[in-house]
């Protein structure tokens, strides 16, 4: 009877999200994100190695993990400043400029992608879907903010003009790069598809002229994005994506010392997510003002906070619901041999805590039929172990753990309690329950498609 409903429900979503998939916008941006997968992937394997294996504070050789580090010195204060130390630093440099070259770049590359793939599927008869990409990538650069501030040698607070503010042509810059990309795929070929063009006469080499013809819609194009970055410096003295981002936080900071924060954070998180925004870069600077304080009014004995950015880490972000459940879940229920590789590939970043390989290879980004368990994935975690900690089977999380820590480990090391344990060995259990029928669902959909 339980299994005659399953399928039942799962033949219902089956139709819901085959006509949600068939959207022209999401299909545009599922090929984005899926063309970003594969650098993705790269910097999940870098972050895991860079953090877990070459970081002198980390899992492997810092006090807060196996201590390596004091045993090879004779404590971390002599181990830090060894040339051992040292050395790993500096290949934790060179690990960390994979991460430069492609997550630090991520807006880039779903501005170009999505003006890319957009072009193809909105206006089919427009050849060079990559002069689009130019375009488009013009524009998102004139919207960024063009100062950087930064301390002299004095330590005093200085601004230097003429330098891209590289925070934003990574995560913090791509809610602005799908907007600017955008208008720039509807403007740019409405103008195109108008014979709004710069026309050349026949003489001219058919290659010259198809450039020149782009001239007019890409001055049309471009200038949209000049006047919006005029008014927004000129009047209210700020840029696109800080605007966006203001927009997006002032809600939050009015009630961001509350347990209301606890709801908008954690249930607007794995939206943003899904969308490829990385919610820390939309609720770090909150996190910064309440929950890191909290952290540390634990960790000093002197209150006894729920929310913290410790408790979200045990509850979600080190717990395996993020990595280890839905790896589980694809490996055991889907019938996808694609899937089932990527999932592989996805284990081992994914024993310590990184998603990327995962939520871009899937991808579980922009897949709608992966967006109810991702949502739970956070939400039930969360308020779960809220309860639990309310009801005194877990106590408040005071345990400074770096986020690397396997699951199920770091679950007794954050609470000190075999409760944390156990409790993130049943998150895992419930986030695989929660992935299995949109698995197959998933499953049914792609056999259809092909």
């Amino acid at each position: 009877m339980a299994s005659e409903k399953l399928n039942k429900f799962q033949m219902k979503l089956t139709k819901i999200m085959g006509k949600i998939a068939g959207n022209k916008l999401l299909l545009s941006l599922r090929d984005t994100f899926i063309m970003a997968a594969a650098p993705l992937m790269i910097a999940g394997f870098a972050i895991m190695i860079s953090s877990v294996f070459l970081d002198p504070t980390g899992i492997i050789f810092g006090n807060s993990g196996l201590h390596l580090g004091s045993l090879i010195s004779g404590s971390e204060k002599a181990f830090l400043v060894s040339d051992f130390a040292n050395n790993l630093r500096t290949l934790q440099g060179y690990f960390n400029l994979f991460i430069n070259g492609t997550m630090a770049i991520n807006a880039l590359l779903v501005v170009a992608g999505f003006a890319f793939f957009g072009s193809r599927r909105f206006f089919p008869k427009n050849k060079e879907p990559i002069v689009v990409t130019f375009y488009a990538l013009a524009g998102f650069f004139i919207t960024l903010p063009w100062t950087v501030t930064t301390l002299d040698t004095k330590g005093k607070e200085v601004t230097i003009n003429g330098i891209v503010n590289s925070n934003f042509i990574g995560q913090q810059g791509i809610f602005t790069g799908l907007i600017v990309s955008g208008i720039t795929i509807y403007v740019f070929n409405k103008l195109i598809q108008k014979n709004v063009t710069f026309k050349m006469p026949d003489t001219v080499p058919p290659a010259v002229a198809k450039s020149f013809e782009s001239l007019v819609p890409g001055v049309v194009t471009l200038a949209i994005f000049v006047i919006v970055a005029g008014v927004l410096n000129g009047v209210f003295d700020t840029s696109l994506p800080e605007a966006l981002l203001w927009l997006l936080q002032k809600p939050a900071l009015a009630v961001a010392a509350t347990p209301l924060f606890a709801v908008v954070a954690i249930v607007s998180t794995p939206i943003l997510q899904w969308f490829g925004i990385h919610g820390t870069s939309v609720w770090g600077p909150i996190f910064g003002l309440t929950w890191n304080i909290n952290d540390n009014e634990n960790i000093m004995g002197t209150a006894q906070h729920l929310y913290s950015t410790l408790f979200m880490n045990f509850t979600v972000v080190s717990s395996g619901a993020l990595t280890l459940a839905p790896i589980i879940a694809i490996i055991i229920f889907s019938k996808r041999a694609d899937n089932k590789k990527i999932a592989k590939l996805a284990i081992a970043p994914g024993i310590f805590n990184v998603s990327e390989p995962v939520t871009y290879g899937l991808p579980i980004v922009l897949n709608p039929i992966l967006f109810i368990p991702y949502l739970l994935s956070w939400v039930i975690p969360f308020f779960l172990g809220q309860l639990l900690t309310e009801i005194g089977l877990i106590p408040i999380i005071t345990n400074n753990v770096p986020w690397t820590v396997p699951p199920i480990l770091s679950g007794l090391l954050y609470s000190g309690s075999i409760m944390g344990a156990l409790y993130q060995a049943l998150v895992i259990v419930i986030v695989v329950i929660l992935y299995m029928p949109f698995v197959r669902v998933a499953n049914n959909l792609a056999n259809k498609l092909d």
